[in-house]
């Protein structure tokens, strides 16, 4: 996956929406490329609506190793910095 634009010191390795992608890989998918980040690396995620249900699933799978932080919100939907942890 080619890498995007920098978080801070980190880079960002984007993903736009999972709207193209059948509803019942939507989470697999997510959680493949979250799987595939390096410690110190961000994944840019943006979504129509709030996701809680897959972020309830995001922190019991990663607790700690992972770093949620929503970086906007609106009608259009929401944008979040998913960022793994280093150790």
């Amino acid at each position: 996956m080619e890498l995007g634009r920098q978080f801070g010191t980190r880079p960002v390795r984007p993903i736009t929406t999972t709207t193209g992608i059948a509803k019942r890989f939507r989470h697999a998918t997510i959680f493949g490329a979250l799987d595939a980040l390096d410690p110190g690396e961000t994944m840019e995620f943006f979504n129509d609506h709030d996701p809680l249900p897959l972020l309830a699933q995001i922190q019991q799978r990663y607790g700690e190793r992972l770093h949620i932080a929503y970086q906007s919100r609106s009608p259009d939907g929401v944008l979040i910095n998913f960022s793994i942890v280093k150790s």
